[in-house]
């Protein structure tokens, strides 16, 4: 897909939340390999409904149920590159149509999730650079157990408290996953440089 074209309209410019917060009441589960198969079904469902467009669209497993040997609320995350996230008309409808239901609209990002809330699937445009940073931590996470073994004591020992809001659960992981994400940068710069190639920074130069 091009990342190149023109929003067909201007993008919301508000944080709207479908139903308001919502507590979280779902403990970390081990590690579970059948999230691999609820991912590939899911991804599935998201291809037809997209149809013509879905065909070679940018589809990932993300969050904690897409790395391996990780503890993680059994909610499968899954992220979607369309090529305009201001033409609803073009993924929302078809998606909302295939049985998900919106729960998130905001600047540059959109939210989809099953009514059971057992997948979440995160769109935004492609290019934006919220996709990098989702891959960019979760292959990290798969390669590295020191940093994964910290995101997994983290989020224990967050879920001793009780969150009144899911969103509240997911801020106070951030400092924890900036520092993990800047070491997994890090490494990708050192590889790429170590290669002979671009970093990710002066790619965009």
């Amino acid at each position: 897909m091009s990342t190149s074209r023109t929003p067909r309209r201007a993008d919301v410019t508000t944080v709207d939340i479908v139903g308001g917060p919502e507590p979280l009441t779902l403990a970390l589960h081990e590690y579970d390999a059948r999230w691999v198969d609820a991912y590939r079904d899911q991804e599935q469902r998201i291809r037809d409904a997209l149809g013509e467009a879905g065909a070679d669209a940018t589809i990932e497993h993300i969050g904690s149920t897409s790395v391996p040997g990780l503890a993680a609320k059994p909610i499968i995350d899954v992220v979607v590159a369309v090529a305009d996230i201001t033409a609803e008309e073009d993924y929302l409808d078809a998606l909302l149509a295939a049985g998900y239901v919106l729960r998130v609209r905001e600047p540059r990002h959109r939210l989809v999730r099953t009514p059971a809330r057992d997948v979440h699937v995160h769109i935004y445009q492609v290019g934006d650079t919220a996709i990098d940073r989702y891959l960019v931590l979760r292959d990290h996470l798969r390669t590295d157990a020191a940093d994964r073994a910290l995101y997994e004591s983290t989020k224990r020992a967050l879920l001793t408290r009780r969150w009144d809001d899911m969103n509240d659960y997911a801020d106070a992981k951030t400092e924890v996953i900036l520092a993990i994400r800047a070491r997994a940068e890090a490494r990708r710069a050192m590889r790429s440089a170590a290669a002979g190639g671009p970093t990710p920074a002066s790619r965009g130069r």
